[in-house]
């Protein structure tokens, strides 16, 4: 009885979502609905008031802001703004210089920001028109923006990570160093893109760039950066060599983002106002997203539907390949409809079970599902980064032209998720050696 009121709460929370219903209500009503139904309403109320508080008081969750307003602070000071003049100085006889440079740029600021939508937009204004101006097919630019900003996320510090950290009560700071490998794997698997493009289209991909474009740059571009350097060393040279955990992490990143805005005296009012604003909003949106995972945990918990699913999946004795193709083509058609936190708090509480009876790796899985949440971030139609690059480059691309540049990224990052499945050692690697 209690686990088919389990599979019919999933069964709403799916309508729900099909009726584009916000996430976080659907699963607060889904939860409470079933929890009602099976132990009463006193308990069901007990559980709205109390889980809030749990989810929200967690210390480790506090390094969400932190995170947040460092990439914020960074963003708005304009700190990151020399990173792709740097890159542009060190790579512009490559072919493909341009989009490779911004590729590495987006990279760059993955290391400062947890979100690929910042990355995305902030990369996109700067170099989105120098690419065009250099003769670079307007909607293979945007493409290879907009995908470049996933790296955002698998970077570190990634907000997904310590979201995912929290909720499969798993190493956040392992996780992040598991998500090195396949960030920069993925930063060099667009870049064979675009080599590809320079060779076989130089229609869409300039071979060689226009004369002066050297001089554009050079060791004041490169030295330009050593504000996010030195950001980049103090928060990860504690976090990697076991100084701060990552949660003190945040706080030392945020604390040296004002530092250094205020010392290269770009730290304003209104920079501390917008910073703070999106900070404060963004993690609004996240944290009522996490309370209604946790609730609808509890209420799977409950039903005794996550154990059922596990004795299913081992009983139907799935190997290793043939349950990550399930799990592949999941991600895949939920990213086509959802944004990245609810795909993964909605999903979690069933795979995790799963995980666990399969000894699959939680750290490894942390980086895989990742991964997999920010594909869905350039597929079609609820590309977030796709309708980020279109509203910051609206003058050169529509949105289809933008979702036509992303494919070959997409097919690249198809391969990435192909080898990290294949070969594990990619995430796990580092973290083994680091710890």
């Amino acid at each position: 009885m209690s686990v088919d009121v389990g599979l019919y709460g999933v069964g709403i929370l799916l309508l729900l979502l099909l009726l584009r219903v916000p996430v976080a209500l659907a699963m607060i009503t889904v939860s409470f609905g079933g929890i009602a139904m099976l132990l009463g309403f006193q308990p069901a109320l007990g559980i709205v008031t109390s889980t809030p508080y749990s989810f929200v008081a967690s210390w480790t969750m506090s390094a969400v802001p932190m995170f947040l307003l460092m990439g914020f602070i960074a963003f708005h000071a304009g700190l990151t703004t020399s990173l792709f003049d740097a890159a542009k100085a060190i790579l512009w006889r490559v072919p493909g210089g341009l989009a490779i440079s911004s590729i590495f740029a987006c990279t760059g600021f993955a290391s400062v920001s947890g979100s690929s939508i910042a990355c995305a937009a902030a990369m996109g204004r700067i170099a989105i028109p120098e690419m065009v101006a250099a003769g670079y097919r307007p909607s293979f630019a945007a493409g290879a923006i907009a995908a470049g900003g996933t790296i955002g996320a698998l970077i570190p510090p990634s907000i997904l990570m310590i979201v995912y950290g929290v909720f499969a009560e798993t190493s956040i700071t392992q996780v992040f160093v598991g998500g090195i490998g396949v960030g920069i794997l993925t930063a060099f698997s667009y870049c064979l893109i675009v080599f590809g493009y320079c060779w076989l289209r130089p229609d869409i991909v300039p071979r060689h760039l226009a004369a002066g474009f050297a001089d554009a740059g050079g060791l004041p571009a490169i030295l330009r950066i050593w504000p996010i350097a030195i950001l980049v060393l103090l928060v990860f040279g504690g976090l990697f060599s076991g100084y701060f955990t990552a949660t003190e992490a945040g706080a030392v990143g945020a604390g040296g983002a004002i530092l250094l805005s205020a010392v290269t005296g770009k730290l304003t009012l209104q920079v501390m106002r917008v910073s703070l604003l999106e900070t404060l909003t963004t993690c609004a949106s996240l944290f009522i997203i996490g309370i209604g995972a946790s609730m609808f945990t509890r209420f799977l918990g409950i039903t005794g539907l996550s154990s059922f699913i596990g004795s299913l999946v081992a009983g139907a004795d799935l190997g290793y390949v043939e349950l990550m193709t399930i799990i592949v083509a999941i991600y895949l058609v939920l990213g086509m409809f959802m944004e990245p936190f609810g795909a993964l708090l909605v999903t979690l509480p069933v795979l995790l079970p799963v995980l666990k009876a399969e000894g699959i790796s939680l750290v490894w899985f942390g980086v895989f599902v990742v991964k997999m949440l920010e594909i869905g971030m350039i597929t079609p139609p609820v590309g977030l980064n796709v309708f980020v690059i279109k509203n910051v480059a609206s003058r050169y691309v529509s949105v289809v032209q933008v979702f036509k540049g992303v494919v070959p990224f997409i097919l690249a990052d198809l391969v990435v998720i192909i080898l990290t499945i294949a070969f594990p050692a990619i995430v796990l690697s580092l973290p083994q050696l680091v710890f």
